[in-house]
């Protein structure tokens, strides 16, 4: 922690260096955080000490009174720097310059500067100076993150049957994480150990376990910050450091624009992880975007005692017959060419074909037919999962 909190006092002796005047930094909640020294060689003198900042500094915070004459000026939504004239009553006997200090749409704290003399709005600041709060808010972003669990928020608003919890917990997001930024979801299936800490997976602004339908075992969810809304670099970073050695798979849905889009996000983060379990030439790392037909079938429900499957494929899919199982589906992912998918088995053609004909007479389906097959096809990709 000391690392950061010396982090924030080279920001503010760098923002005091760039506008020739001492600033203070407190967060959002009037704490202070770091303070620029006067220069005593410029001839320092001791009545100018502004009593406001002189109590921030002595005792780390403002009075009631001082905190509601600045957020009536509106800094606590403000984008740009806000003026605020003195106010005697009030205790301000000094106007200050406000720079509000944000990250992706929400204001983490603020970098105040003393008026001049002449008590008037001071000069534009530069930009170099609104840069460094950038700066700085991202790191009071992080901050926050890392103090606040959001855990538990994620995991309610993806599972919840409560549409009311789910509500909440978008809005303890959207307060944390701001309102700007992409993100993308990570299933991570199955996973058996303790829930890691966020820092500990780059770009991560929460992490939850979640249950999993069927015998599957319980899935990690991780809520990854995105640089650009097409770049899954950060995803697929910390889907390595999430992987062990050997183990589990982890799904990637789309990029989520809005903290809204998160649902959608999960579905297509987990039918990814479905199908990277299922057809583990998809994994161990599986985008939605890239697992074909397997984004439609994955949409059906889990497998397992219960699971739907269409009359005429269920005698196929018997133990018995799992070597007919295993022709039909190569000779449909062949496209029904026979040369291919005897090489493909390493069996001869005619042993191929006695083999379908053996589908046929237990499915009751025509392999000739284009109905028939996809009914087939589709039923078979589907078992998988």
């Amino acid at each position: 922690m000391g690392s950061v909190k010396g982090d924030y006092q080279d920001l503010v002796d760098e923002i005091s260096a760039l506008l020739g005047a001492p600033a203070t930094l407190e967060d959002r909640d009037f704490k202070l955080i770091a303070f620029g020294a006067h220069d005593s060689v410029s001839g320092f003198d001791e009545t100018t000490l502004d009593p406001v900042r002189t109590r921030s500094i002595l005792t780390r915070r403002s009075t009631a009174e001082v905190r509601a004459w600045f957020e009536k000026f509106g800094i606590a939504t403000a984008e740009d720097p806000v003026y605020i004239p003195a106010d005697p009553a009030a205790g301000v006997l000094r106007g200050r310059l406000c720079l509000p200090v944000r990250h992706r749409g929400t204001v983490y704290g603020y970098v105040w500067l003393l008026a001049g003399d002449g008590e008037g709005p001071p000069a534009p600041v530069p930009g170099p100076a609104m840069a460094v709060c950038a700066r700085i808010g991202a790191l009071l972003a992080d901050e926050a993150r890392a103090r606040a669990d959001l855990g538990p928020d994620l995991r309610t608003l993806l599972v919840s049957d409560s549409a009311e919890r789910r509500a909440d917990a978008l809005d303890s997001l959207r307060t944390a994480l701001g309102d700007g930024g992409t993100y993308a979801l990570l299933c991570v299936a199955p996973w058996a150990d303790p829930v890691p800490g966020a820092r500990t997976v780059p770009g991560a602004a929460a992490l939850c376990l979640l249950p999993a339908p069927g015998p599957a075992g319980p899935r990690l969810g991780a809520l990854i910050r995105l640089r650009t809304p097409t770049d899954l670099a950060p995803a697929h970073q910390a889907a390595t450091t999430l992987l062990p050695v050997a183990g589990p798979v982890v799904g990637i849905g789309n990029p989520a624009r809005t903290l809204d889009d998160l649902p959608g996000a999960w579905r297509e983060a987990s039918a990814a992880a479905r199908a990277a379990l299922a057809r583990p030439h998809l994994g161990p790392v599986a985008e939605w975007s890239a697992i074909g037909p397997y984004r439609l079938l994955a949409a059906l429900p889990d497998s397992g005692p219960g699971h739907p499957v269409d009359p005429a494929v269920r005698p196929l899919l018997e133990p018995a017959h799992a070597e007919l199982a295993r022709t039909a589906e190569a000779f449909l992912d062949c496209a029904g060419q026979a040369g291919r998918t005897a090489s493909a088995l390493n069996i001869h053609r005619q042993t191929l074909y006695y083999r379908l004909s053996r589908v046929e007479q237990l499915t009751g389906l025509n392999l000739h037919d284009g109905e028939d097959r996809l009914l087939l096809h589709m039923s078979l990709k589907a078992a998988r999962l």
